[in-house]
């Protein structure tokens, strides 16, 4: 049972041997409507609440679908801000004068079609046919509409998307990279080289997310949901050492101008490859370089996996032809190792070599770093 407003005017829901009912209240006035709500409550525990059998239960429009979605969705999804209100929007243009009951397997398809006809990636149309089938989803839930719209939703594939794309850094590029930043942005670039952290983790980095003592950079919200930790290497921990801390300001990362967080910085990142004649290259794939460079280095996938985050190791194999070339490298020391091993009666040879395969295993070697 509650209350809940459609246009202006609030609704009541109640339910009654069993059975959902939805009725306007009539007016616009909350404690009016919480008045006829009770009242209505109060029938119904005296047993003196008929329902009209002959009043159908109105038809919900996408655009009421819409408004409901967006309260509900606010707070509860961390993605909702990033992406999801601007797909929600564009769902209300195509689709907001219809009701729910009218939503077809074709009217979905056809859309598809639009948002590939506008020059958009197969990702796109697939993000907005996602965020459609969890609105149906929460209609149905919330009683809305029926389960049959939503195996209408259901019935439309997914459009297979090409997410190969692999662009990263050299060890040159990086450096001509981060020379040719403005000072604002120098330090953010260097983080995302030697964290592979995503843009949005790294404009939201607070000082109580920086552990300088244990040399952690902690995130508890990230796009997974899952806590993680980053280690901060020499590298980064002169960067941060360097950064003027205020304390009014929690971020670390800020516009002096404003005191408040950068909300993008493609403006002047796309100024920065420019001078360095760095073609073909976003944000985001500073964190396949930091990837690339860790497999390159000889660093296992699984620990490479739990650097970025990825929820399963599917996402971080694509890196992982990267490491064929290094292979070589590591048969050539097994061969070291066996051989050293028979010239060796005491093993000191063998203790050593294991000592440098246990150091150079665990993190990046000097070769590996970024600077």
């Amino acid at each position: 049972m509650g209350l809940y407003k459609r246009k202006n005017t609030w609704w009541m829901s109640f339910s009654y041997q069993g059975r959902q009912y939805q009725r306007s209240t009539g007016t616009t006035d909350k404690a009016i409507a919480q008045r006829i709500h009770d009242a209505v409550r109060g029938k119904i525990a005296l047993g003196q609440w008929i329902p009209e059998e002959r009043q159908e239960k109105p038809e919900t429009s996408f655009n009421e679908l819409a408004e409901q979605y967006t309260a509900w969705a606010q707070g509860r999804q961390r993605a909702f801000k990033r992406w999801k209100s601007y797909l929600v929007k564009k769902l209300v243009t195509r689709f907001g004068n219809l009701y729910l009951s009218d939503v077809t397997t074709q009217m979905i398809e056809q859309y598809q079609s639009e948002i590939l006809a506008n020059g958009k990636k197969p990702a796109t149309a697939n993000r907005a046919i996602a965020v459609l089938a969890h609105m149906i989803s929460k209609a149905c839930d919330w009683e809305m509409c029926s389960a049959d719209v939503l195996k209408r939703i259901r019935k439309v594939k997914h459009i297979k998307e090409n997410n190969r794309r692999l662009r990263y850094l050299s060890k040159e590029e990086c450096q001509n990279l981060i020379n040719a930043c403005e000072p604002h942005l120098k330090p953010i670039v260097i983080t995302a080289l030697n964290t592979g952290m995503r843009k949005g983790e790294i404009l939201t980095l607070k000082w109580d997310n920086v552990d300088m003592k244990h040399g952690f950079i902690l995130l508890d919200i990230t796009k997974n949901g899952e806590r993680r930790e980053i280690p901060i290497n020499d590298t980064l921990r002169g960067v941060l050492q360097g950064i003027t801390r205020r304390l009014d300001i929690p971020y670390v990362f800020y516009d002096n101008a404003t005191g408040k967080p950068y909300r993008d910085v493609k403006r002047s990142f796309n100024t920065a490859l420019r001078r360095a004649g760095i073609k073909d290259f976003h944000f985001h794939d500073l964190r396949h370089t930091f990837a690339s460079h860790l497999v390159m280095a000889g660093v296992d996938i699984t620990t490479v996996k739990e650097l970025l985050g990825h929820k399963t190791l599917t996402m971080t194999l694509r890196y992982a032809h990267l490491a064929p070339s290094h292979k070589v490298e590591a048969v050539k020391k097994f061969d070291v190792f066996m051989n050293s091993k028979n010239s060796d009666p005491e093993g000191k040879k063998s203790q050593n070599y294991y000592k440098f395969m246990t150091l150079n295993g665990n993190g990046l070697t000097a070769e590996a770093k970024m600077h």
